[in-house]
Formats: C-alpha cells, sequence, structure tokens
C-alpha cells in the first residue's frame, strides 16, 4: 500500500487490516509510518504489518516492497499530490514532479504485480486518485493532468485482466478531514487574504453534504472494492464527495 502512513492512504490500510488482511505500508517518514504500523498491530486486526520506509516515486523503494510482499492479491496505490499551480505558472519542473509522483509510480507498480495476479486468477487493484480527474479545477493544473493519465491508462487494461478476476478501480476523494485539507486551507490564506477559518469553512461549504468527509468512510469503500464481493465491478472511477459531483455520468 503506498504512501499509507497517514491520510486517506492510512485509512485504507486500517480498514484491510481489520478484516485480516496482512499489509505492507509505506510512507517517506519514519517518524509517521512506524506510529502508523503501532497504530494497525493495537486496532485488532488478525494481519501482519509490515513497515517500508521511502519515496514511492523511487524504484528503490518500490522494490523493498515487493520484497516485503511479491506476490500481493490487493495492490492500493498512492501519493501526496502536487502544489497547488494555475497553468499559467506550471513550467516543466512542476509537469515532470506531477507526472511521476501521480501516474509513472502508480504505473510502474501495477505493471510489476499485474501479470501474477492474472496468472493467481486474482487480484485488486485499487488507485487513489482525485475528484479533479472529473472536475477540474484551474489552481489544480498538473495533478487533474497526471491523475487523468492514470485512469485512462488503467481503463484500457482493466478490460484486459478482468477475466483473470483481476479488477482495477479508483477511488475520486473530495474534501475528507485530512492533513491535505489543513494544507490546502493554509495555502488559500495566502493566495486568497483570506484567515485559515473562513478558509475551512468554504472547504465545508463546497460539499453538498455540509460537512467534511470522515477518512474511516474513505477506507471501508477501498475495502469493499478489494473484496471478493466486487468482482463484477473494474474500470469503474467512485467518487466519494458527500454528494457533490454535479454531472450524471
Amino acid at each position: 500500500m503506498a504512501a499509507s502512513s497517514e491520510g486517506l492512504g492510512f485509512a485504507c490500510a486500517k480498514a484491510l487490516h481489520a478484516e485480516g488482511v496482512h499489509v505492507v505500508i509505506n510512507g517517506r517518514r519514519l517518524d509517521a509510518l512506524e506510529k502508523a504500523a503501532a497504530a494497525l498491530r493495537e486496532n485488532g486486526g488478525s494481519g501482519t504489518v509490515v513497515a517500508v520506509q521511502g519515496d514511492i516515486t523511487l524504484e528503490s523503494t518500490r522494490t523493498e516492497l515487493l520484497r516485503a510482499c511479491s506476490e500481493p492479491d490487493i495492490l492500493v496505490t498512492n501519493n501526496g499530490g502536487p502544489p497547488p499551480g494555475s497553468f499559467q505558472k506550471s513550467g516543466r519542473t512542476e509537469w515532470m514532479h506531477a507526472l511521476d509522483g501521480n501516474l509513472l509510480a502508480h504505473t510502474a507498480m501495477i505493471n510489476a504485480v499485474i501479470d501474477g495476479m492474472c496468472e493467481r486468477q486474482f487480484g485488486r487493484i485499487v488507485n487513489i486518485t482525485s475528484a479533479m480527474v472529473t472536475t477540474p479545477r484551474p489552481t489544480m493544473a498538473t495533478s487533474s493532468a497526471a491523475r487523468a493519465a492514470l485512469t485512462a491508462a488503467v481503463k484500457g487494461l482493466s478490460l484486459d485482466v478482468v477475466k483473470h478476476n483481476v479488477t482495477i478501480n479508483n477511488l475520486l476523494p473530495e474534501r475528507f478531514d485530512t492533513e491535505r485539507q489543513r494544507y490546502m486551507a493554509k495555502v488559500a490564506t495566502t493566495r486568497d487574504g483570506i484567515t485559515y477559518e473562513e478558509a475551512r469553512a468554504r472547504q465545508v461549504r463546497s460539499i453538498a453534504a455540509g460537512r467534511l468527509g470522515d477518512p474511516d468512510e474513505f477506507g471501508a469503500a477501498c475495502a469493499f472494492l478489494c473484496g471478493t464481493q466486487a468482482g463484477y465491478i473494474s474500470g469503474q472511477n467512485l467518487h466519494l464527495d458527500g454528494g457533490s459531483y454535479p454531472a450524471l455520468v
């Protein structure tokens, strides 16, 4: 489970571990990773917990993850999103950073496990992307592009592998109460000249449900898609946004 020591990635690890899944978690910061591993072990699940420190964009980190679990039945891809930025202010450095972190790291992990899943006739791949895939915003140019590219890439792959009982789905979060949203609120205080409290209130007002999401709600959705009961669901984008997505499809 990539980038799973905090936030929505950790919520997915928590939900899966509670179901008895043996989990391999990952994060850049050792302190956060150790805290996450301890929390999972205390959570009551019967599965084991292995922690692998490192940046998921590095091949060495991905190698260590696969060394810890060489034949995974489940892969959850995730990574922190790039900083907000408009199209006009995004140069090659910003674009490459987004592509490395939110497209190429994911496809490399998927490519490393997909054939084995097909051979074993079971696999569940869940990509944590973003609501920006279907509702891009002017201030999230590189994030929207990289995540949409991943969505397109795995859609084609999902059509090929589902006959082997391997499913690939994407979770599209919007406004969950995590450190990412607190960071985005701080960015808004500088960009828009408002208080932190007003920035947080804006976040809440943007959600039809009138509240931010609970990360445990996100984790539960991930656990369902990873189960045997979800074998007929593949190639889909599931919005988790408090009912805010405005379109029919």
